[in-house]
């Protein structure tokens, strides 16, 4: 299911790329004031403006809807796995305490006469 969501997710969101690189621009209706391309437009002498802006607006509406069922699903998932690894957690044997701590047997004495002697540092120029 998620799968499929996110597929049709991901075509609306081209969809829509395309429909924005379609669309033109503000200044585009000022070529049409001077008697230009307004009758070899597909879509008539209206344009294709009125079109392209609905089929957007639909496209802008199933992609919010596309984006909070994508969460919905995440969020139950991430619920889910929460709870399975609580119990999972518990069934952790504990450490026996001689394993977690050992002990130690060797002892070190340190005496001024096992210390080395400490000549002056040597600086060099």
């Amino acid at each position: 299911m998620e799968n499929i969501v996110l597929l049709v997710h991901l075509i609306i969101a081209l969809v829509i790329i395309g429909l924005i690189m379609l669309q033109q621009g503000k200044g585009a209706e000022m070529g049409a004031s001077f008697g230009a391309g307004a009758s070899q437009t597909l879509f008539g002498a209206t344009g294709s403006g009125n079109f392209f802006a609905k089929l957007t607006a639909f496209c802008a509406a199933a992609f919010f809807a596309t984006s909070l069922t994508l969460a919905v699903i995440a969020k139950k998932q991430s619920s889910v796995g929460s709870d399975v690894l609580v119990p999972a957690l518990e069934e952790v044997p504990a450490l026996e305490e001689e394993a977690a701590i050992p002990e130690l047997d060797a002892t070190v004495e340190v005496s001024e006469d096992s210390l080395p002697e400490l000549s002056e540092p040597v600086v060099e120029e």
